[in-house]
């Protein structure tokens, strides 16, 4: 999939998604898809955006051009669009060869229209700051892309969490994704997660 330029970047259209202008922040999304500076890739059906805030050296958002505002609005015969928005992911993967990605939904996300994470394992950036953002990424709140259109395709729906259990999630102890480490706060889980990524 070629890199869409700027002046012909593939805006959503009106009737699939609804119009951009002064709007709660949750729906930041959909102004961001329209973003020259943030569009790595678009065609038709997706486009996948460089993450406003990443929490990691590289974090991409794949998002759908038809109106899906989350995981519970989707229906099973758009298993083969999350399967399409994950090869996409991996297709833009094999431009850092030497990175470790993970793709995966957050399962009570905070922003409006359906989106697919794309994150590198070395959680290195100035955005991740708190014990939050880091659960968000790594625990059971983060479902695999797999494992979705899995449910999708066997179920009919997504099943996610309440938003009791993701509270519970969010708010685990910090812990390593790569060892046992389990520091007390998050500068002290950055400076160790260096030993990693020099390894």
């Amino acid at each position: 999939m070629a890199a869409a330029a700027p002046s012909k970047r593939c805006a959503p259209e009106s009737s699939s998604l609804p119009p951009t202008k002064k709007t709660h922040w949750s729906q930041g999304l959909l102004a961001s898809m329209n973003d020259p500076n943030l569009i790595v890739e678009s065609d038709d059906r997706i486009v996948i955006i460089k993450d406003k805030y990443p929490k990691a050296r590289y974090h991409f958002l794949v998002i759908p051009k038809i109106n899906i505002p989350n995981l519970k609005s989707l229906k099973r015969e758009q298993s083969e669009l999350l399967r399409y928005m994950e090869d996409q992911c991996r297709l833009l993967a094999t431009k850092y060869p030497q990175t470790e990605f993970r793709y995966g939904y957050h399962a009570i996300p905070s922003m409006s229209q359906l989106h697919l994470h794309m994150i590198s394992q070395d959680f290195d950036s100035p955005c991740l700051k708190t014990k939050r953002h880091w659960n968000s990424f790594n625990t059971r709140y983060f479902l695999e892309s797999a494992d979705v259109i899995r449910c999708l395709e066997e179920r009919g729906m997504v099943i996610t969490m309440t938003p009791l259990a993701g509270e519970k999630l969010l708010d685990q102890p910090l812990k390593c994704h790569k060892c046992i480490y389990s520091p007390q706060n998050m500068p002290k889980l950055k400076q160790h997660l260096y030993k990693h990524i020099n390894n």
